[in-house]
């Protein structure tokens, strides 16, 4: 699935579970990255950061480049060496004050990650410790172009895996709702949507379909409580190949129950002003 993986390690736990996520995500044969962001350039800071990558590598009993780097934040050189190295995957940890079992991104990270040019995994607190296969995955589904990839992209790593494929659809209610011009019962309509959504991914090939009504991001972290993976897609909007976070993958950041795989907008997906 992906093949030149650059994965971000500190020496500290978060590393560790990015770099376990990181073998189970990556083809047998992709090219693995560990990466150093470092913000002195002095000679011993470049030496100790070569240490600590060896021990990382070895650690894990990698086979992998090693690489240490000098920027202002650990999230813009992330970003900045993805590009630069034309990664196709870039993994990182959750914050060291996260709950356990949970991806959480610090907002400089994440605010540095967004228009990454590829996607970003986000492993979960502790994952390191129980590395198991990825068995269950799920995607955030809407019909979206964006969804329709993320689908597209969980079939491919349960094809490698052997994983069983959840999708949900979340349904709110349009904003004409709320304007007093609703002619049906809301609760009737509310029913009726959830219906038509849960036809919709239960057609699904291969998929194990659901839909539920409420707050796209807060369904969402709830179903990651069932999941080894989350995929969801970028926003409709923003430039093509690049990821960038929408209102639901900035909530999934600081609250999604599982591990996270965050992908950039596809060429296909249509281009429109952001709403006002």
């Amino acid at each position: 699935m992906f093949e030149n993986v650059l994965v971000g390690v500190d020496g500290r736990p978060g590393g560790r579970d990015a770099i376990a996520l990181a073998r189970h995500l990556g083809d047998p044969s992709a090219r693995l990255t560990l990466l150093f962001v470092r913000s002195s350039d002095t000679a011993e800071d470049l030496e100790d950061s070569e240490e600590l990558l060896e021990r990382e590598s070895n650690a894990a009993d990698l086979d992998a480049e090693l690489l240490s780097v000098v920027s202002l934040s650990p999230g813009r050189g992330l970003h900045e060496q993805a590009e630069r190295h034309g990664a196709d995957l870039l993994v990182v940890g959750s914050c060291s004050h996260g709950t356990f079992g949970r991806a959480m991104l610090g907002d400089d990270t994440r605010a540095a990650l967004n228009g990454a040019p590829c996607a970003v995994a986000v492993a979960s607190r502790g994952y390191a410790e129980h590395p198991t296969a990825i068995a269950n995955l799920g995607v955030a589904y809407n019909q979206s172009p964006e969804s329709t990839t993320a689908l597209a992209v969980a079939r491919e790593l349960a094809a490698h895996t052997n994983a069983k494929v959840h999708a949900l659809e979340v349904v709110s209610l349009p904003p004409l709702a709320y304007g007093g011009l609703m002619v049906p019962p809301i609760g009737e309509f509310i029913n009726e949507m959830v219906k038509e959504a849960c036809d919709r991914v239960k057609e699904l090939d291969g998929v194990d379909g659901h839909a539920v009504y409420g707050l796209a991001g807060e369904e969402l972290a709830r179903f990651g409580d069932e999941l080894d993976l989350l995929v969801v897609g970028s926003r409709g909007y923003g430039p093509a190949r690049r990821l960038v976070s929408g209102s639901t993958s900035n909530y999934l950041e600081r609250h999604a129950r599982c591990s996270l795989l965050i992908l950039p907008r596809t060429d296909t997906a249509p281009v429109s002003d952001p709403p006002s």
